[in-house]
């Protein structure tokens, strides 16, 4: 039986085009959606089993990637967007209707991820953009449901989709995040 990870990945993760420059992520409202415009390609795309993060109906995972907060503009129906939890330090905006996460953004300024925001590239109308290449927090699907012994099943299938499975963040963006850290900690010295 196929483990179902996300239905972007399902069928094999499609890989980008390497010049996608950007396009509208639609909510899945029919009447008044949401339409956020992105500029440029995404980075750091991948699966996510937080439990924070938005999934499409019957997704174990999310997929979830970081653009530039200066790249993100919304475009249409702004007026139905809400912070989904004022406490998290990611504040995702949700379509009210729909439910959809349209962006997460960071407002902390010393946050090692202050300045990107977190989109859903599912929600593109184009095509084209940067294809997951890791699953970040997979051990957390557990607190959404998931059985402790489906695990081996979802980390061969992940690592079949070429989806390296991290408990964490991969190991670039955990660097990225000590080096912030260490920084920080010597302007304060």
């Amino acid at each position: 039986m196929t483990v179902h990870i996300h239905p972007s990945v399902d069928s094999g993760v499609k890989q980008g085009t390497g010049n996608f420059a950007g396009g509208t992520l639609v909510c899945k409202c029919t009447d008044r959606p949401v339409k956020v415009a992105i500029k440029g390609d995404v980075a750091h795309n991948h699966a996510c089993g937080c439990t924070k993060c938005w999934k499409p109906p019957g997704a174990i995972f999310s997929v979830v990637a970081v653009v530039p907060r200066d790249n993100v503009t919304v475009l249409e129906n702004g007026d139905k967007l809400q912070i989904v939890d004022t406490a998290a330090v990611i504040q995702r905006y949700a379509c009210k209707a729909c439910g959809t996460h349209m962006y997460g953004r960071i407002e902390n300024t010393g946050h090692p991820f202050y300045g990107l925001d977190f989109i859903h590239p599912e929600l593109f109308q184009e095509s084209g953009w940067a294809a997951p290449g890791f699953a970040a927090f997979v051990s957390s699907v557990l607190e959404s449901g998931v059985q402790p012994g489906e695990m081996a099943g979802i980390r061969a299938r992940l690592k079949e989709l070429g989806l390296e499975p991290y408990d964490c963040l991969s190991p670039p963006l955990m660097d990225a995040i000590s080096s912030h850290v260490a920084k920080s900690k010597a302007k304060a010295a």
